[in-house]
């Protein structure tokens, strides 16, 4: 498991863009130059969105399989990860940004999606 590698969450990235599209939510940027890497950034409204991977960030919500190998090493990455978004969170909150977080999971449920970015077919 310690060779498994984040493919930089270009399927759940994939999955925003389509749910961002179809909701004619428009104006959001990736790969914006901002501390902590957003995945999507809206410029104009100082808006960034996470999309964190479950496995990754340690949630649980049942899809989050922890390895039996190594289990200490995986406790220990999901938990700097954490700590990592928190510090992250932080830093662009304070710079004036509003920082939104959606799990993975989440990407399959729309209504849950429209009410975490509050977009409800807008244009931005």
């Amino acid at each position: 498991m310690g060779k498994v590698k984040s493919s930089k969450n270009k399927t759940t990235e994939l999955r925003l863009i389509d749910f961002f599209k179809l909701n004619k939510i428009i104006g959001w940027r990736r790969n914006y130059k901002l501390f902590g890497k957003p995945d999507f950034t809206f410029p104009k409204l100082k808006i960034t969105v996470f999309v964190d991977g479950c496995f990754w960030h340690g949630h649980n919500c049942g899809r989050n399989l922890t390895p039996k190998q190594n289990g200490d090493y995986w406790s220990a990455k999901q938990t700097k990860n954490r700590e990592r978004d928190l510090l992250v969170t932080s830093v662009l909150q304070e710079k004036g940004w509003e920082v939104i977080r959606i799990w993975e999971c989440e990407l399959k449920k729309d209504e849950l999606l429209r009410g975490k970015l509050g977009f409800n077919a807008i244009d931005i």
